[in-house]
């Protein structure tokens, strides 16, 4: 089974924006989301998937992902999916032999920034860069599912 392992921070400044990509903007809905998991459409530009997500244990979870047609992806996200949707921009950015995957958000979400990196080993070392803040791994409010029924706007 595949297994997603991965760590959330939280941003402690703007310094990684100097070191990042030009970013890819992402709109994701979900099609159900349970205790024992979920159901995600996303669309990136002309590439669209449908990740099917176990419920977080630690640092890990299954995870299955399958390209699908865009169209059909746009209409999930139009008509099928809980809303609001996910709208958000990801940045790259290498540091050593970790890839962080910087996300901002927009929309309901607008103002929040984390970082995740995802890793090969649930104890494998991460020395975080200085522009890394707290880490809010298994933080259910920060996972993309929980901002739909509650979005970051509605935390202040």
């Amino acid at each position: 089974m595949p297994i997603e392992i991965e760590r959330k921070f939280l941003l402690r400044s703007d310094a990684w924006r100097a070191l990042a990509d030009a970013g890819t903007r992402y709109r994701q809905g979900y099609l159900a989301i349970t205790d024992r998991g979920n159901v995600r459409v996303r669309c990136s530009g002309q590439r669209a998937f449908l990740t099917i997500k176990g419920r977080a244990q630690g640092t890990g979870r299954a995870e299955f992902e399958y390209e699908i047609p865009v169209a059909d992806a746009e209409e999930m996200l139009s008509n099928l999916c809980i809303q609001p949707i996910i709208d958000k921009t990801r940045y790259l950015v290498r540091v050593g032999e970790l890839l962080w995957e910087i996300d901002e958000f927009h929309g309901e979400n607008e103002g929040l920034i984390v970082a995740e990196v995802e890793l090969k080993r649930p104890d494998q070392p991460v020395d975080p860069p200085p522009w890394i803040g707290r880490e809010v791994t298994g933080e259910s409010r920060y996972y993309n599912a929980s901002l739909v029924g509650n979005p970051y706007r509605n935390w202040r």
